[in-house]
């Protein structure tokens, strides 16, 4: 499992952690049933807080994507977060759309944006 912290981003490097392993479940690179790296693995391989690597892996927990294990890690339960209502994903998917809007992107631009982004998770 290969993920990257930016620290210039402004996400926190909690949700940074989980949105990485959310991108390689959703692109299918962690399958369900494979396990992830031990929490202090990450810690360790990222040099961040062993708390903000086990945080991650609970908010990844609370939505579904993983099980953890005590003494046997962390996996990869289901490549579909049920958590979350077709409302909610929407709501989501109109606040990302309206930035990308804010920042001054056309429609065409926006949507060769999306597919390529698409492209990139869905073969």
């Amino acid at each position: 499992m290969y993920i990257t912290i930016d620290e210039r981003d402004v996400r926190p490097i909690y949700q940074q952690i989980v949105d990485e392993i959310k991108g390689l479940i959703a692109k299918g690179e962690l399958r369900e049933g494979s396990s992830l790296p031990p929490v202090r693995q990450v810690s360790s391989d990222l040099g961040v807080n062993l708390n903000t690597v086990a945080f991650a892996y609970r908010k990844l927990k609370a939505e579904g994507l993983i099980n953890v294990k005590h003494g046997s890690g962390a996996f990869v339960k289901a490549r579909t977060a049920s958590a979350r209502t077709e409302e909610q994903l929407r709501s989501q998917l109109r606040m990302a759309l309206t930035q990308l809007v804010l920042a001054g992107l056309k429609r065409g631009d926006i949507r060769t944006l999306v597919n390529e982004e698409l492209s990139e998770i869905i073969d």
